[in-house]
């Protein structure tokens, strides 16, 4: 276990514990949670931040909660379903992103707005904070919020070189949320929508020549070994994608204080700022791969970069506009994620 996750088990650990000894004395149940997720069981956000979330809980409450982890979908459905079998109780707990059930969670969005991001732990941070002020009532209602994340920069991993935006003309790319689907058509790309698990197969088979993602999962999916180029935005980031992690509201519910106590302590925002430090921290193995591979890493400088904000910035304005006609104030929205990103990026 690294450093941060000791330090992050440690502190939520005695939190937990603080607060299970300063309320009504524990019961004797005992809990099994099932934990259902998308991607396999060896890639970086199960290994290193859902794991080691089930593990603190396992520790934190003595045994008395049991988490059953099922990767890679092995409950049953497709990787947009996971909100709803969280909502409906066919898992106990679900991680997903929130763009894979589109127009959903529109408030969520305003992360992936093109040039939004600075950091992931700065933007998860602004992420649940956001969430605490306008979605855990509304967007999020049908279910118990225990992390709200983001992951590293985003860029874009293709057959042939991509510097200038033109180089996107008729690219088939997948891109995994709505706002980035409209972001790849403005700039000139076909969007290909599809749950990250479909990516390897649709590259080896030419049903998409690009894919964005970030650098943490590519290992996992052997992207560098299906495409050998890779363009990075410099110290810009070019999107992000919002994550979600959920549990059953009745499960929830059906807990004992002193459990519940146990999870809150393990959840929320210090975990959400975690999770998000940690996905950025695993871009760096699979950066090095590529490298090592060989592959094409095309680093923008300012002046190319310049050309992607400008060609990028209606896409954001057409946001905004669009939640405002929901009446939902995505200028609002807008100015307070940047607000809350800034304030956080500046520690």
């Amino acid at each position: 276990m690294t450093m941060i996750r000791r330090s992050f088990a440690k502190l939520a650990g005695a939190a937990a514990l603080s607060v299970a000894l300063g309320g009504t004395a524990a019961t004797a149940q005992e809990v099994t949670l099932n934990m259902h997720q998308f991607l396999p069981a060896q890639a970086n956000v199960p290994k290193n931040i859902l794991n080691v979330w089930a593990a603190n809980i396992e520790e934190a409450s003595e045994g008395r909660i049991k988490i059953q982890h099922y990767p890679a979908m092995q409950l049953g459905g497709k990787p947009p379903e996971l909100i709803d079998q969280v909502v409906d109780g066919v898992a106990d707990i679900v991680w997903t992103v929130s763009g894979y059930t589109p127009g959903r969670f529109p408030r969520a969005e305003v992360f992936e707005l093109p040039f939004t991001m600075t950091n992931a732990e700065a933007a998860s941070r602004a992420y649940w904070e956001l969430a605490q002020d306008t979605m855990m009532d509304t967007d999020f209602a049908g279910f118990k919020v225990l992390g709200l994340w983001v992951h590293g920069p985003g860029l874009i991993h293709s057959k042939d070189p991509i510097v200038s935006v033109g180089d996107l003309n008729g690219v088939k790319l997948r891109a995994p949320t709505r706002v980035t689907n409209k972001l790849f058509s403005a700039l000139g790309a076909t969007p290909v929508g599809m749950p990250v698990p479909a990516v390897p197969e649709a590259l080896s088979k030419g049903v998409i020549d690009a894919t964005v993602i970030p650098w943490e999962v590519t290992g996992a999916l052997k992207v560098p070994e299906l495409v050998h180029n890779h363009t990075t935005f410099g110290d810009d980031t070019l999107y992000t994608t919002t994550f979600i992690f959920a549990m059953n509201k009745q499960k929830w519910d059906a807990l004992p204080d002193d459990l519940k106590a146990v999870i809150d302590a393990n959840s929320g925002l210090e975990f959400s700022a975690f999770a998000g430090r940690q996905m950025q921290a695993d871009d760096a193995p699979s950066h090095e791969m590529a490298l090592d591979m060989g592959n094409n890493v095309i680093t923008l400088t300012p002046e190319q970069v310049a050309e992607w904000k400008a060609a990028a910035a209606s896409v954001s304005d057409d946001w905004v506009a669009e939640m405002d006609g929901k009446g939902l104030d995505g200028t609002a929205l807008r100015s307070r994620a940047a607000e809350l990103i800034a304030k956080h990026t500046a520690k």
